[in-house]
């Protein structure tokens, strides 16, 4: 008599145990998906950088929150009827926090880099903002877009923001200078250790606003534009439509248009 061995009654009881479950229509279980979760606990927790001035920025004055993203986060969270967290983040924890599971949507206006589009997944884009330099009044070193790639000139880019790549690549003379915490780009500009750093449309607004020892240097042509969208983990097509089916209705009806407007933004705004 020829014996079968236990594993391979096994091997073959399980293709007829799930074939079993298709006909009764019980399908195996599928892991749950990021919507699921939400709704599960009635909150979404969103991740922010509270430095991103307009953007999603606390006001050293109260320590409350402002910017076009808390605003709109609001709406998000509003839309699907959830309690909103916040969970602080930076450009340098981003991808790490958001396949950590530690927030479950990045809304801070996140470059769209090609070396990012690797790790998470975004909605479609609703700001896009070129390059801008800031220098002092007095920089004698700096007149024009044109003064910045000299030889000589020190030039500051905030870790882990889409400018540090830009600048790498498109540098040939001066010399950049990366920002890390806890040193700031504003303190190493004021002391003179760098001559010009390189920002977007929402932080140059910070410094014009804040300082009138500063000005803006722009480029004469557009120099990189870069689309700003909100971001999720890989592997949910179910939760990054609903993120990107937000930003389309947002843009539908007007309140894109309206929020970018109060927080300043209406120029970098994409509302098609």
């Amino acid at each position: 008599m020829i014996r079968i061995p236990i594993i391979s009654l096994a091997r073959l009881a399980l293709p007829a145990f799930v074939t079993g479950l298709v006909l009764l229509g019980m399908q195996p279980a599928r892991a749950g998906t990021v919507l699921d979760r939400v709704k599960a606990a009635a909150v979404v927790r969103v991740c922010i950088w509270p430095d991103y001035y307009g953007i999603s920025f606390r006001n050293p004055r109260n320590q409350r929150l402002e910017g076009i993203d808390i605003d709109l986060s609001a709406e998000f969270a509003k839309d699907l009827a959830l309690r909103l967290e916040y969970v602080e983040s930076s450009f340098t924890q981003l991808i790490a926090d958001l396949t950590g599971d530690r927030c479950d949507v990045a809304m801070f206006a996140i470059g769209m880099t090609a070396q990012r589009q690797q790790s998470v997944r975004f909605s479609q884009p609703y700001l896009q903002s070129d390059i801008y330099g800031i220098t002092t009044r007095g920089n004698r070193l700096i007149g024009t877009w044109d003064d910045i790639d000299k030889p000589g000139v020190r030039v500051a880019v905030q870790a882990g923001t889409f400018m540090e790549p830009v600048m790498a690549g498109a540098l040939k003379q001066a010399k950049m200078v990366v920002i890390r915490p806890p040193l700031t780009r504003e303190q190493e500009l004021e002391s003179g250790r760098v001559d010009v750093f390189m920002t977007d449309y929402p932080y140059s607004r910070r410094l014009l606003d804040r300082y009138d020892s500063v000005r803006l240097v722009s480029p004469a042509v557009p120099f990189s534009l870069m689309p700003y969208a909100y971001a999720v983990k890989p592997g949910d097509p179910d939760w990054l439509a609903q993120v990107d089916q937000f930003v389309a209705r947002i843009k539908a009806d007007g309140r894109l248009e309206k929020v970018a407007k109060e927080h300043g933004l209406s120029e970098i705004a994409v509302k098609k």
